[in-house]
């Protein structure tokens, strides 16, 4: 059984103006299945959202959490929930 899940990030750290979004969206794409956003914050961080089986928001949530991100991460906030849908893939805002 594929339970879908919601995960909201916020990542934090020097992760605007190195490409963060869009590799997070070739790794969203890559794992497959999720739909979703990144998202630049005012504050510095990025937020992201993905919807999809849970064990790929865990892969994408590693990723995140890895030394393979671009910039450097300080650290990663999440919180977990029920799939909301609305998403068309995953976008870059």
């Amino acid at each position: 059984m594929h339970e879908h899940a919601r995960m909201t990030a916020w990542v934090r750290g020097r992760v605007q103006g190195v490409g963060f979004r869009w590799f997070t969206r070739e790794n969203a794409l890559e794992i497959g299945g999720l739909r979703g956003f990144a998202l630049n914050l005012d504050d510095g961080r990025v937020q992201i959202v993905a919807e999809g089986p849970r064990e790929n928001c865990h892969r994408l949530l590693k990723w995140l959490r890895s030394s393979d991100t671009p910039g450097a991460v300080a650290g990663v906030t999440e919180i977990w929930g029920r799939p909301r849908g609305g998403y068309d893939g995953f976008a870059i805002r």
